[in-house]
């Protein structure tokens, strides 16, 4: 028997699903976070910083930074750390606030 995360908490997977992320496939299973899909498929940033579009991804991974915002589904700053990935999720990087009508 193989000692995986998965088998020591005896976690049925479930079939892997899609999500996008700006518009390209990415592979997702049933449990994970938009944060754990986009870093499991190497995508290490997606939002950028209003001052110098700095980029930025998970940093705490618990909600409390807010780094890892992300647009989702069409709604801007979505905590990807806390935010279940479902199939289909369109997820898109954040530019600034995530508001293009906000001049800041």
């Amino acid at each position: 028997m193989s000692r995986t995360p998965a088998s020591l908490v005896r976690s049925d997977q479930g079939r892997p699903y899609e999500i996008t992320f700006d518009g390209r496939p990415v592979a997702a299973l049933p449990g994970q976070s938009i944060a754990a899909v986009l870093w499991f498929a190497g995508i290490l940033a997606w939002r950028t910083t209003r001052d110098g579009g700095a980029p930025r991804g998970a940093f705490c991974g618990i909600g409390v930074c807010y780094d890892c915002l992300a647009t989702v589904n069409g709604r801007p700053n979505q905590r990807a750390c806390l935010v279940p990935a479902r199939p289909g999720d369109a997820v898109t990087t954040q530019e600034g606030t995530g508001h293009d009508d906000l001049a800041i």
